[in-house]
């Protein structure tokens, strides 16, 4: 094939997040606010992906055949697979020639430590790579694991000369951590390669489209001397990178938005290091994210997985690591993984397909949110998904528009009622989780169970709270949506700086508890309907914070009842306040001891 030199052009800018979620929850939650399951796609002509996964060898070569290449075939929208691998041919020259400009434009404006950080990720094993995403017990990780490298710094001679990582991935079977390090190694196992995949599409690397000046100059003798050994589509680095992720990141949920961030990084170094494209690291996610979903899924892995979890919990998250965490930084985080899932590209179909969620898919989801059901998760994942529309990501089995970062923070949509009972005595995520989507539709959320859950969205649901036990705690504005609230026996917690709001009317039973944190004179409980109110309010004051006498604490419109018992915590031992009940608010009457 010739070397082709492609002129730079503009690229459709990237939606935001928040069009992004707005448009997939009110889209999804109109057309399925009456059903009682997420929809399951037809099969495609290869069957469900994980009910085939074990398909994907070097035997099966066509789309049918093959679950990966199916799971992969909307890049056949794009690109007819030659013979060899130098006589495909463009189908769609516009997508095409900006996924090769835009490694182009990255490589002109990298600076040296982009490019030592995508040689590490390009010479390290992936698995030993990923370990980054644990932060702060990395360093325990890899001690405990056996976990190894031996490209520790960038030899003098890498621009001449090769090296191979001789260290041991993710660490050694027989260590402390070994169902961790086997739940890794199985998720990367033989049915995992991405060599089949390559060898059907036959899509050339960025290099060969453009010219070696765009790899980073130290992996110049990492290229493949045989081109038809070496194709781009889909990247199997990133593939390898996510996979170890998932398997981390079901043992360690903690740590799952921080595990997928560092293998997105590791994928998008392969655009810095010049050695893949765009379109081939989201077809690596893409397929990664189906064999995690199928070998997770798999019975035969059962024991495993609950092995690598308990693992986990009792010999790695009890411990205190010193490592450095690159991926404290939720913000960051969550800007980098949702670019990437899309790098950009325009819309080229419909907008708005209905989403469906592929068969098996919930697994990924399972010891996060270990308090929910299957179906509930295949609900998160449906109301957290992509738009339809982007190149590769419109499988028919819904695969790649998965937005696992945003699935991993609730549900986006309540597009039928959700009831969430946490039993606090299981410890973890049962004791206590955040919810940090904008939730939006017309569902209801019913809070069972002793555990705690925070709303930390800006929240439109329109279906209402009930609280029958443990805790809900709104922690923005608008946390608890638009509709009624009804306290039957838990405790409704306001932890906001300024100003929350109840959508409709509020209703406490004597057995409920409303919590109030008040810090300064700007705390207040809005409630835009009727009050209605029993049980306790206990006010907790933080910050050596003493309300002025006659400060506003409630407002509604009007009011039954009275609260039969006040409590008070952390106010100045100098102070102590009774609560005043007016036509159309509730204020405090301090007085000095």
């Amino acid at each position: 094939m010739k070397l082709l030199r492609m002129k730079k052009h503009l690229v459709v800018a990237l939606f935001s997040l928040v069009l992004f979620q707005s448009s997939v929850s009110e889209c999804y939650a109109s057309t399925t606010t009456k059903a009682k399951t997420v929809t399951l796609p037809p099969p495609p002509p290869s069957g469900y992906f994980v009910d085939h996964y074990k398909n994907n060898s070097s035997a099966n070569t066509t789309v049918n055949s093959n679950p990966t290449i199916g799971v992969l075939s909307e890049f056949n929208k794009l690109w007819t697979p030659g013979s060899t691998w130098d006589s495909g041919a463009k189908l769609n020259s516009s997508v095409l020639d900006a996924n090769i400009q835009k490694v182009v434009d990255i490589a002109e404006r990298r600076t040296i430590s982009e490019e030592n950080a995508a040689y590490f990720d390009d010479r390290r094993n992936q698995s030993y790579s990923v370990i980054d995403g644990l932060g702060p017990l990395t360093d325990v990780y890899r001690m405990k694991a056996g976990a190894t490298t031996t490209i520790n710094s960038i030899p003098a001679d890498a621009t001449i000369k090769k090296y191979h990582d001789e260290g041991t991935n993710s660490g050694s079977t027989s260590s402390s951590l070994g169902s961790i390090v086997s739940l890794v190694n199985t998720l990367r196992g033989p049915y995992s390669s991405t060599n089949p995949a390559k060898g059907y599409f036959q899509y050339p690397r960025p290099f060969r489209w453009e010219s070696n000046s765009i790899l980073v100059p130290t992996l110049v003798p990492a290229i493949n001397p045989d081109p038809s050994k070496d194709g781009g589509f889909p990247s199997g680095h990133t593939n390898a990178a996510y996979l170890s992720a998932f398997a981390m990141a079901y043992a360690v949920p903690e740590r799952y938005q921080e595990l997928l961030t560092r293998a997105s990084e590791l994928g998008n170094n392969r655009i810095v290091a010049g050695m893949h494209s765009p379109l081939d690291v989201m077809g690596g996610r893409v397929m990664a994210t189906g064999l995690a979903a199928a070998i997770l899924s798999d019975p035969a892995n059962k024991n495993l997985k609950k092995a690598a979890y308990d693992e986990a919990h009792s010999k790695l998250l009890t411990q205190t690591g010193t490592a450095e965490d690159r991926f404290s930084d939720y913000d960051m985080n969550k800007k980098q993984y949702i670019q990437r899932l899309t790098y950009g590209f325009e819309q080229i179909n419909s907008p708005a397909k209905p989403m469906v969620v592929s068969k098996g898919a919930e697994v990924l989801l399972e010891t996060r949110f270990p308090y929910l059901d299957n179906t509930q998760r295949r609900w998160i994942l449906a109301t957290t998904s992509l738009p339809s529309g982007y190149p590769v990501l419109d499988d028919p089995e819904g695969w790649g528009r998965l937005n696992l970062f945003s699935a991993a923070d609730g549900y986006g949509a309540f597009a039928k009622d959700v009831t969430v009972n946490m039993d606090s005595s299981k410890g973890g995520f049962h004791a206590l989780d955040r919810w940090r989507n904008d939730i939006s539709g017309t569902g209801k959320l019913t809070k069972k169970g002793t555990g705690t859950l925070k709303l930390e969205g800006n929240n439109t649901y329109s279906g209402g709270i009930r609280i029958d036990q443990g805790t809900l705690e709104g922690d923005s504005k608008t946390a608890f949506g638009r509709g009624d609230v009804s306290n039957n026996g838990g405790t409704l917690k306001e932890e906001v700086s300024g100003k929350l709001v109840i959508g409709g009317d509020y209703k406490q039973s004597a057995k409920g508890i409303l919590e109030l944190n008040l810090s300064g004179k700007n705390d207040l409980l809005h409630i835009k309907g009727k009050a209605k109110m029993k049980g306790t309010l206990r006010l907790h004051f933080t910050d050596n914070y003493a309300p002025a006498d006659g400060s506003t604490i409630i407002t509604y419109q009007n009011r039954h009842g009275a609260f039969s018992s006040i409590e008070t915590v952390g106010l100045p031992s100098e102070y102590k306040v009774e609560v005043i009940y007016k036509s159309n608010h509730i204020q405090l009457k301090v007085k000095a001891k």
